[in-house]
């Protein structure tokens, strides 16, 4: 690494556990290395992914994703409540600000550490469709909010295996090249419902995923098994808002809304 000591906070967000540094001033010189490095468990700080806060001409900041494979993402959403929560508490941003994403311009609104983030409006939703996974076919829903997601509703979600079918669906030639990420979805009353997800990128399923949350709860509604403001519990066991408006098969003015936390700071 070429990287001087690097100065960061480890941040969790339902689960979901990220490196964030202040990268505005360009202290990390190989961003695609630093994260490989730091994100691995055992030999790292151990983390699903690097936040990068850096200068921008649209907005208040700019927020860079790594996963820890090191590929960039277009979005994340409790990525995106971690990196609000770091600005406001401190970098000195007001708690209502905005930030660019290579998804675009995130509104966010920090209340204490409980953080709310307008999204992208979902785009690409197919319906229902089915791929060959081994033997069986498997029913499964796309939309892209900021990255894709496929959604797959099951019963008993305790019991599905994630990572094994999660996987396969995720490297499936449907979805070459860019690949999915892929939520397994239990409905679990009219504004709620529990979710597993394997992360692309991550290659592992994680104790949540805000995107893949807010896909649920987008699909569920238009599916008719649920309406807004949707209850999304998690993997980790922390519960996720989603709210939206769904008016003629139209979603828009997506809201992500939950606790972020501070873990611990250090530099690498």
């Amino acid at each position: 690494m070429k990287n001087a000591a690097v100065p960061f906070h480890k941040m969790v967000a339902s689960g979901n556990d990220f490196v964030v540094v202040d990268n505005r001033k360009k202290i990390i010189s190989d961003p695609v290395g630093f994260t490989r490095e730091v994100c691995q468990s055992h030999l790292g700080v151990g983390a699903d992914g690097v936040l990068l806060i850096e200068t921008s001409k649209k907005a208040d900041y700019k927020m860079r994703i790594l996963n820890a494979d090191g590929s960039e993402a277009e979005a994340c959403g409790n990525g995106f409540r971690c990196a609000a929560l770091l600005a406001h508490k401190k970098l000195g941003f007001p708690k209502k600000h905005r930030f660019e994403s290579l998804a675009g311009i995130i509104d966010a609104d920090v209340k204490g550490g409980r953080v709310r983030v307008r999204l992208m409006d979902p785009k690409d939703y197919n319906g229902r469709d089915k791929i060959q996974i081994g033997e069986k076919q498997l029913a499964y829903q796309f939309i892209r909010v900021g990255v894709p997601h496929v959604v797959i509703f099951v019963e008993g979600l305790s019991k599905i295996p994630v990572l094994e079918i999660g996987k396969e669906v995720r490297y499936h030639s449907r979805f070459k090249p860019a690949g999915t990420n892929v939520n397994f979805v239990e409905i679990t009353g009219p504004q709620s419902l529990s979710v597993r997800t394997y992360e692309r990128g991550v290659e592992q399923n994680t104790l949540a995923c805000g995107t893949g949350s807010t896909a649920s709860a987008i699909v569920s509604a238009l599916t008719h098994q649920t309406q807004p403001p949707v209850r999304v519990l998690t993997e980790g066991g922390e519960t996720l808002l989603v709210d939206f408006s769904l008016e003629g098969g139209k979603v828009q003015n997506v809201y992500l809304e939950g606790d972020a936390k501070f873990v611990f700071e250090g530099k690498w």
